[in-house]
Order: C-alpha cells, then structure tokens, then sequence
C-alpha cells in the first residue's frame, strides 16, 4: 500500500491567453554524487544536474520528493535535507532543510518538501552544487528514506519536480477598460449588460434564465490606427468608405445552458462567445 502525502497544490492548466504565462513541469532523478565527496562510497544519493533551460529567475516550484519506507510502529519520522561539499576537516554536509511527518506502522509513503530555496542557490551558483543528502529517522533511529535502488525498491529513488515559467506565449495586450451607465468615459470601454431570456419568452431555456453578457461601447480615436496596421490602411486607400476603427468585443467566454431541443431532448452544452471580457478598438 502506497499513500501520497506531502503538497497539496495542484498544477492548474491555464487557459492559453495573451495575458498567461505557461509553465512547464521537468521530472529529474537523482544520481550518485561525485566521489570527491563521498566516504567509503558513501552517501551513493542524492545529485542533480541541470541544464541551461533552468534559471532562477524563472522556478516557479521545487519539489523534492521522497519515498520512505514502512514503519514498524506509529512514529514521528524526521526528514532532513543536507547539502553535501568536498571532504574538508572532517566535515562535508551542511543541514538545509527538515521535516517533521507523523507516520502509520506499515505504511509506505511518498513525501516532498519545498527545496526551490536551494534549488536557486545552486543556479545562481553552480559551484555549490555538490548534491544533497537525504535521511529519514525514526523515533528509533532507523532511516526510513529510500536513496538507493535496492532489491524491491527499484523506481522508489527521490526525484525533484520542478516548475519553470516559459514566460508569456505573445506580447501582452492592453487589458481594455471596464465601465458604467455613470462612467464619464468616452472610449472604447466594455459595459455591463444583463440578458433575460424569459423577457424574449425564450421559455425553452431551462437555465440560465438570465446571465451577465456585458456589451462594448465608445469612441475609437485616430491614434489606435496605428495599433491595426489593417484598418489604417483600409482607410487610407478608401476613406469614404470606412468610417475607422470600431469599439468591439477583442474577448470574448462561453457560458453552460441548459436548454431544449427541436426535439424537446434536455441538452446540456457550452454556447461559445457569449460573454464580452475585453472591448478594444478594430
């Protein structure tokens, strides 16, 4: 029996968008550290290396995650991260990190702790990079963390998930303005608007019966010619028969309805473009 505990966030799928950076999530094993730094052979866990599509400035999570052996009784396991460094006056590992887990007695589980503290240091330094060394201990002074592939345990070696940032997909637009009936604003702006169906005697609509679908109004000045390389140039080569730019939906979201068919069937679909989020000149 294998029970997954440890960080309960969860990666969320971002909607692709101008205004969304995505991310990408990178599995890596751990590998036996140079023997510069190790004693007799000793610890053969844990090392990680990492490429140029790893900088600081764009971790978003570091996740060590480590699989601990049963316990022979109910117990407080504490887990501890050590920095690893050459063999110098006798001393070669420096205490990082450390966790307390209250575990059950024969059960195996998989822990992880927040190491994208460390995980900076070591890009921003990469010389200081000698690996880690990971140790569980119980009340009793076993060590229950699986670091090396021993029979039975193959696959159950420590891994780090990190997340990076790609950074945004496309250049950032303006974010368009929001409004009211009371808004002394005269440009393009998106402005509430609630749709009633029951008021078109739309009765075959189950629900929503109303929903919030916002509408766009406003003046669009000569400058946002120069954002649509298009209309400018339609204007210019036609201009008595183009009036400019215009105020119009830039994006737009479904909504869930409920609804029957020709049928009379109950269908349940997504309707697309049907809320107005964004309101631009074009």
């Amino acid at each position: 029996q294998y029970d997954v505990l440890g960080d309960d966030n969860k990666d969320v799928v971002m909607e692709e968008d101008d205004e969304h950076a995505t991310t990408e999530t990178i599995m890596m094993m751990a590998t036996e550290p140079e023997s510069i730094i190790q004693v007799d052979g000793d610890p053969k866990c844990c090392f990680f290396s990492f490429t140029e599509k790893f900088q600081a400035n764009r971790i978003v999570r570091a996740q060590l995650w480590v699989h601990l052996r049963p316990a022979d009784e109910v117990t407080t396991v504490f887990l501890q991260i050590s920095r690893l460094m050459p063999v110098t006056d006798g001393s070669r590992h420096i205490r990082i990190r450390s966790l307390k887990i209250d575990v059950n007695a024969g059960v195996s589980s998989w822990q992880s702790i927040d190491v994208k503290q460390v995980l900076t240091v070591w890009l921003r330094q990469p010389e200081t990079n000698w690996g880690i060394e990971i140790n569980a201990f119980d009340a009793r002074g076993n060590d229950l963390a699986v670091t090396s592939a021993e029979p039975g345990e193959e696959g159950l070696q420590p891994f780090m998930e990190v997340k990076i940032s790609e950074g945004p997909k496309r250049a950032r637009r303006d974010s368009g303005l929001d409004c009211d009936e009371n808004s002394p604003e005269s440009r393009c702006c998106r402005y509430p608007l609630t749709v009633d169906f029951e008021d078109f005697g739309w009765d075959w609509i189950i629900a929503p019966k109303r929903y919030k679908a916002n509408y766009c109004s406003g003046e669009c000045e000569y400058m946002h010619l120069q954002k649509y390389p298009h209309t400018h140039l339609v204007n210019k080569a036609n201009p008595r028969g183009t009036a400019g730019p215009c105020c119009t939906p830039t994006k737009m979201s479904p909504i869930n309805m409920l609804y029957f068919n020709r049928k009379e069937q109950i269908i349940y679909g997504k309707i697309p473009d049907m809320v107005v989020d964004r309101c631009g000149c074009s």
